[in-house]
């Protein structure tokens, strides 16, 4: 038999570190189960153990704490944070049938151990899966240990046997015992010999072979003077620690590997945890969707499936009958690829599978248009831009489940349909009748109508109507809209553009290797952290396995030490304008010549849009050679751009927030806030502010509302820390209301667990609660800032959909082609022009009401270049 052993306490623990905090939607920590549970799968996928046991470390002393104080007296508790995980995973593993193995008196290592040693008597494999090298004194012929470790989020194991550690250490694996008990464990606070590390244990265990042998000879001419002292003078400290940190093998427990394989799961008990813990891909993987198993209230059976009949292909003149008799018309569209092929909506406990879109078209658009009907659906975006190509609207959206997935998580990792039925406890559902390619589309349109109730009852609950139905529903269609468009870009331009700075690139590449004196692999970390750090000798920092850091970090900070440093950023900055943004934008000129990038309305936490394929909301303006990129975006023949965006808007909601009468004042009278923060800062008169004082005065007032540090304003600005943090503090005793701000939306943080912008949008923060310090400092910053870059996404959304409504009352035919951050660019025909410019700053302006003014500028030209300047 193969016999795998966790421990489970230690990778537990690696789990939790090495994942970024997670939680559910009611703020329980699921990080450590999580990260436990991937490596649990990982590992019996890589060795099909025919046995599994999982030991624990039990909280009463072990025989070890007996016999010295000082064992682990340095180990802090569990923070909360991973406490709480703890009793759930093991009640987990057990429900999931594995055996649970804790023996008061001993640590999970001597389970391992013990078990170890049973399968190497028996002649039977045994393999220990461990976050700790300590057992790796128990490598055998019949032994393995696998070194568990959670890395960037994900399982990473590493297969230790006796070839292995003796390619590694020089020693057989139960002479890892002595190297240990020279060396020392500071995390165990097993002593050691003072003085003598790793190194110098090895090449004394190499030599003499065991701690006896050593002491033995203490007295050979192999033992420097220096080295002998050291040991003589710890000879019993040496001993102790080798009983420390021998791992036993005769723990009292059960050695017969038969009552080590897994039982039946009680898989209703295993899917209700997994469901509460929204950890849906995990019961997917596990086969627990199964109708029934994840749905209803905690009974000891299943609760009875929703049960429905399949009608394929209806006739028109049927349809009509069912669908005038219907409150709303709950549908969903399937997709192949990015075309719609079906469609699919529920109604008198039917579902009807409409399966080709063209025999239907004049039907689904008399209904689609049918502004009395309420329609309710998934992914309206995706609808409206499936719908349009074929000329029809889409009247009275009243719903769409993944926008109020969303706004009810901002946090959450999957909004699939499958993932949203299982987290909202939707009573699952069996078809009847199904053609099997169209079966779990029927299923997802029956459970539709049950999913749309879960989560319309926690939209109004949150008090989130309101943002849903006014801002993100209509947003979708102005999305849709934006995406169909697309931005004219010049391709010829862009090609003969990154032409242009591949020769600047192979310039700068030259002038490198002249100044470095030979060629390497500029791209290649480890090969330029050797040119500068050991050829050129530039100050570095810690050297790792894979070689130095040369991070752009690591690089700003070492740039006035050697002119090759200033030239690497360069190279760097061009490389990457030309591969991802030249390069990148040719991959995805549509037929038309335009790209027309998507605009994700669920990815981030704050609210913001984000763009991809391609993201044009990351084109470089920071730089020249990057606004040259917009010169190669431009309006069709006959038309200009019209570029508006808002000034300062994120300082006029914080003033607004903040209720600041000082910011708000200024505000009001249109003065220039950062010669107004620099006089104050730097206690001058207004007119004596220079325009140095007035950038790091600015760099205060933009770094505010980001909660900057000290420490990180004085990098930013080239101050010492100590002058810094004098910035912020007049900063703040000038602008007390943004002082008083930031103090009570943290305690409301604290007490909420969320923060929320002017218009209801929430963010949780599990992170302010955490005893971990950059976590709770990290939960603090987001408290403070989430409202204000939230509420100003808010505010651009609203400013989209009421100009994209004004241009259609307007009966113009100038289109919002692109939205960045606090920027909205039309394209307009050249006699639209100037009407378009006053809409787009009135709306942007009336979008909403604050204390102080907001404010946009429109600009004209034909391409965004010039329309920027």
């Amino acid at each position: 038999m193969r016999l795998l052993v966790l421990d489970g306490n230690s990778i537990f623990n690696r789990a939790f570190y090495g994942i970024k905090l997670l939680t559910t939607k009611k703020g329980f920590y699921t990080n450590a189960i999580y990260g436990f549970l991937t490596m649990l799968n990982k590992l019996k996928e890589e060795t099909n153990p025919d046995a599994i046991a999982i030991a624990f470390d039990m909280k009463a002393p072990t025989f070890r704490h007996n016999s010295y104080k000082g064992y682990k007296a340095n180990r802090k508790g569990m923070p909360p944070e991973l406490a709480v995980q703890f009793p759930v995973l093991k009640e987990l593993l057990a429900d999931m049938g594995y055996k649970l193995v804790e023996k008061e008196g001993y640590e999970a290592d001597d389970i391992l151990g013990t078990l170890a040693s049973a399968c190497e008597k028996s002649g039977q494999e045994c393999i220990i899966a461990t976050g700790d090298r300590d057992s790796l004194q128990l490598v055998g012929p019949h032994v393995t240990v696998r070194i568990a470790a959670t890395k960037f989020g994900r399982p990473d194991v590493t297969l230790y046997d006796e070839a292995k550690i003796k390619e590694l250490y020089g020693v057989k694996p139960a002479q890892l015992i002595d190297i240990k008990a020279i060396q020392g464990d500071a995390s165990d606070n097993i002593p050691g010999v003072a003085g003598i590390g790793e190194k110098g244990a090895g090449e004394l265990i190499r030599k003499f072979g065991s701690l006896e042998n050593l002491y033995a000879n203490i007295d050979s001419a192999e033992i420097k003077e220096g080295t002998r002292k050291k040991l003589v003078g710890s000879k019993e400290s040496a001993f102790l620690s080798k009983f420390l940190g021998t791992i036993v093998k005769d723990v009292p427990i059960d050695l017969s590997l038969e009552g080590y394989v897994p039982q039946e799961m009680d898989k209703l008990k295993v899917a209700r945890t997994l469901t509460d813990l929204e950890m849906f891909s995990l019961l997917k993987k596990m086969g627990l969707e199964a109708a029934g198993l994840v749905a209803g209230e905690k009974s000891e059976k299943p609760v009875e499936e929703l049960r429905f009949e399949v009608v394929l292909d209806e006739s028109i003149a049927n349809l009509e009958k069912v669908v005038k008799h219907q409150k709303s018309l709950d549908f969903l569209l399937r997709y192949q690829g990015e075309k719609a092929d079906c469609m699919g909506f529920c109604a008198d406990g039917k579902v009807y599978i409409l399966r080709d879109l063209n025999k239907y078209e004049g039907w689904i658009a008399a209904v689609m248009r049918d502004e009395r009907l309420p329609k309710r659906t998934y992914d309206v975006k995706a609808v409206y831009e499936a719908l349009q190509p074929r000329g029809v609207s889409v009247e009275n959206v009243k719903m769409d489940v993944l926008l109020g997935a969303y706004l009810l998580n901002p946090s959450g990792k999957n909004y699939g349909l499958e993932a949203l039925v299982a987290e909202y406890k939707v009573k699952r559902a069996q078809a009847q009748g199904s053609d099997d390619e169209y079966l779990q589309f029927a299923q997802n349109v029956a459970e539709f109508s049950g999913l749309y109730d879960e989560i319309s009852r926690e939209i109004e609950k949150n008090a989130q109507k309101r943002l849903l139905e006014e801002i993100e529903l209509p947003l979708a269609g102005v999305l849709a809209d934006m995406e169909t468009t697309g931005f004219l870009i010049d391709a010829e331009g862009i090609r003969a553009y990154g032409e242009a700075l591949t020769l600047e690139l192979q310039e700068i590449q030259a002038e490198i290797y002249r100044q470095v004196g030979r060629k390497f692999n500029i791209n290649s970390p480890k090969q330029l952290g050797v040119v500068l750090f050991e050829e050129l000798e530039l100050p570095k920092g810690k050297k790792t396995k894979s070689g130095y850091s040369t991070s752009a970090e690591v690089l700003e900070s070492i740039r006035g030490f050697h002119p090759v440093v200033e030239l690497i950023l360069q190279y760097r900055g061009i490389a990457k304008l030309k591969s991802t943004y030249c390069d990148g934008l040719l991959k995805v000129v549509g037929p038309d010549g335009r790209v027309h990038s998507r605009f994700n309305q669920v990815e981030t936490r704050t609210g913001r849009i984000s763009s991809l394929e391609p993201n044009l909301q990351n084109i470089p303006v920071r730089t020249e050679r990057g606004k040259e990129l917009r010169r190669f975006f431009y309006a069709k023949a006959g038309c200009v751009l019209v570029d508006a965006d808002y000034s300062q808007i994120e300082l006029r909601i914080l003033a607004h927030l903040a209720d600041d009468r000082a910011m708000i004042d200024a505000f009001k009278h249109d003065l220039d806030i950062h010669t107004i923060t620099a006089s104050q800062v730097f206690g001058i008169p207004e007119g004596m502010v220079t325009p140095l004082m007035r950038s790091r005065a600015k760099a205060v007032n933009f770094g505010i509302v980001y909660g900057i540090s000290a420490f990180s304003l004085a990098k930013d600005i080239g101050v010492l820390r100590k002058d810094a943090q004098t910035y912020i503090d007049s900063y703040l005793a000038h602008y007390a209301g943004v002082r008083e701000y930031m103090r009570a939306t943290i305690e409301a943080a604290k007490r909420d667990k969320f923060v929320e912008t002017i218009f209801g949008r929430k963010r949780y923060l599990p992170e302010i609660a955490s005893s971990n310090f950059n976590l709770r400092s990290f939960g603090e910053r987001v408290a403070r800032n989430m409202p204000i870059q939230g509420s100003a996404a808010d505010i651009i959304k609203i400013a989209m959909i009421n100009v994209s409504r004004k241009l259609k009352e307007r009966n113009l035919t100038a289109k919002l082609i692109l939205q960045v951050h606090d920027e909205l660019i039309v394209e307009a025909p050249e006699a639209e022009a100037s009407e378009v410019a006053g809409l787009l700053k009135a709306e942007m302006e009336g979008a909403a009401t604050l204390k102080v003014p907001l404010v946009a500028e429109a600009n004209i030209g034909k391409t965004w270049y010039d329309a920027k300047q």
